[in-house]
């Protein structure tokens, strides 16, 4: 992604601004006043993936929207560093830099698994988490060996982003890509993941981490996590089961589960009301309080 070029259409970039905090270079923004809750996207996605929600928590919260290592516009520092452990310990080490200390951590799909991790870093002080379609199971089967083989031969490849971003951005790929996880975004919005999928930088990053990406241990230690969680889950998500996040719930000491029953894998971008009105009773207490001291 290229910011001079990029960023004069590119949602809430009044409130962007770039940190270095090793081994990145990040891409956060950084909204509104009071206790802070963080916003961490999904693998390919980026901080416009929040544009719908981020005014509808703002008022409540302060929140600050990162993009993930190399995706968007956050510059990667290290191609090893994609994997999951890898980035909540980044992501921790930026919040220690700006002195962010997050009540909620909300998390799309990976960011989900990210969130979840930080919670496990993080304790015994966990912040509240928040899943949307959170991506808590390996692939079953075959799939379970081959695709991170697969992700692992072509992000190794030379010019395998190139030739991704270029067949990937042509005529209706994204359009598909987009359907086939079982929601419908306006177009407007699908412009945004086309400008993602142009991005090399933004590709090579999203194989990375796709190669790098293991979920054993954040799986078996469920269990253990005590962190207060609500997962949300999209009835018509055909990218990761509704049953994934119910059967993580339950694993889970202080965790709960609620089905959304109309919308798909990106259930914040397709009703980020319905969504905000959900986190925002889970966050209630705070949400409540905050409220009371501005009237």
């Amino acid at each position: 992604m290229d910011w001079a070029k990029d960023s004069a259409t590119w949602p809430n970039t009044a409130h962007s601004r770039f940190v270095s905090s090793a081994p990145h270079r990040w891409h956060v923004q950084d909204i509104g006043d009071g206790p802070l809750v963080l916003l961490l996207h999904g693998a390919g996605g980026a901080t416009h993936s929040w544009q719908h929600l981020t005014p509808l928590l703002q008022p409540h919260f302060r929140v600050v929207v990162i993009d993930l290592p190399g995706q968007g516009f956050t510059k990667l520092g290290a191609q090893q560093r994609c994997g999951l452990d890898a980035m909540a310990e980044d992501i921790l080490t930026l919040c220690r830099t700006e002195q962010f200390n997050p009540y909620a951590i909300i998390g799309h799909s990976a960011g989900a698994a990210i969130a979840l991790r930080m919670a496990e870093l993080m304790a015994p002080d966990q912040p509240k988490i928040i899943g949307i379609n959170a991506a808590l199971e390996p692939f079953a089967g075959v799939a379970g060996v081959m695709f991170p083989l697969l992700a692992k031969a072509i992000a190794a490849l030379p010019l395998a982003a190139d030739f991704f971003s270029a067949t990937s951005s042509r005529g209706q790929g994204v359009e598909r890509i987009l359907k086939s996880t079982g929601s419908n975004l306006p177009k407007d919005d699908i412009t945004f993941y086309k400008r993602l999928v142009a991005s090399r930088s933004h590709v090579n990053a999203t194989l990375q981490m796709m190669a790098q990406w293991s979920l054993n241990n954040l799986i078996a230690g469920l269990p253990q996590n005590g962190a207060e969680t609500l997962l949300i889950a999209g009835k018509k998500d055909t990218t990761v089961p509704p049953k994934t996040s119910r059967n993580a719930a339950a694993k889970m000491p202080n965790a709960r589960f609620e089905l959304l029953p109309n919308l798909g894998h990106l259930a914040h971008e397709e009703d980020a009301e319905r969504v905000a009105t959900i986190i925002l009773e889970a966050l209630a207490p705070l949400h409540i309080e905050n409220q009371g001291r501005s009237l």
